[in-house]
C-alpha cells in the first residue's frame, strides 16, 4: 500500500473516531438535559462549565443509584393523602402552621421513600435525579417557609407555597411516574 493510502485512512479513522466521540458526548449531554430539566443548566452555572456541571449531575446520579429509593404501598400513600387534606384545612386559620406542617410532610415522605433529609442542598442534590422538573417548586416553598418562620411572608405568598409542596409531594407521593390529574 502505497504511504498516501496508508495517511488517507489513519486520518478517516481519526475522523470517524472523532464524530463517534462526539456523537456519544451530545447524546450523554442530551439525556442529562432531559433527565435533570431546569437543574442541568442550574448545575452548569453553578459549576461555571459544562463539563464541570456534567460531571456534577453524574455525581448524583451515582448517588441516587447507591439510595434505596422505594415505592409507597397504597395504603401508606392513602395515609399521606389523608395527612396532607389535614395540612391543607389547616390553612384556612393558620396559613404559616399549615406550609410549616406541609414542608414536615414532605421531608417525612422523602425519607419513607428512601432519600435522605439531612440537609436542604443535599436533599435538592437527591430530589434532583428523578424529580428536576419539580425542583424549582420545592426551592419557592422552601424560601416562602423560611421567610415564613421570620412572620415576613404574605398570606398569598403561603398559598403559593402550599401549592408548590403539592406539586413535589405528589410526585414523591406517585412514585414520580403518574400525574396528579390522571389519579383522580
Amino acid at each position: 500500500m502505497s504511504p498516501i493510502v496508508v495517511i488517507i485512512i489513519a486520518v478517516v479513522l481519526v475522523l470517524l473516531l472523532c464524530t463517534v466521540a462526539a456523537w456519544m458526548v451530545t447524546m450523554r449531554r442530551r439525556k442529562l438535559r432531559e433527565q435533570f430539566g431546569p437543574e442541568y443548566e442550574r448545575a452548569v452555572e453553578a459549576k461555571h462549565g459544562r463539563r464541570a456541571g456534567e460531571r456534577e449531575l453524574r455525581e448524583r446520579e451515582e448517588r441516587h443509584d447507591a439510595l434505596d429509593i422505594k415505592p409507597l404501598p397504597a395504603p401508606v400513600r392513602d395515609r399521606y393523602t389523608q395527612d396532607w387534606t389535614r395540612v391543607q384545612e389547616t390553612f384556612v386559620d393558620l396559613p404559616d402552621d399549615a406550609v410549616h406542617q406541609a414542608d414536615r410532610l414532605v421531608t417525612t415522605l422523602m425519607s419513607e421513600r428512601g432519600y435522605p433529609t439531612k440537609g436542604y442542598e443535599q436533599q435538592l442534590k437527591d430530589l434532583s435525579v428523578q424529580h428536576g422538573r419539580t425542583l424549582e417548586h420545592y426551592r419557592a416553598a422552601h424560601e416562602v417557609n423560611d421567610r415564613s418562620s421570620r412572620h415576613q411572608a404574605t398570606t398569598e405568598e403561603l398559598r403559593g407555597a402550599m401549592v408548590h409542596y403539592r406539586e413535589l409531594f405528589d410526585e414523591l407521593l406517585h412514585n414520580g411516574d403518574r400525574p396528579r390529574e390522571s389519579q383522580e
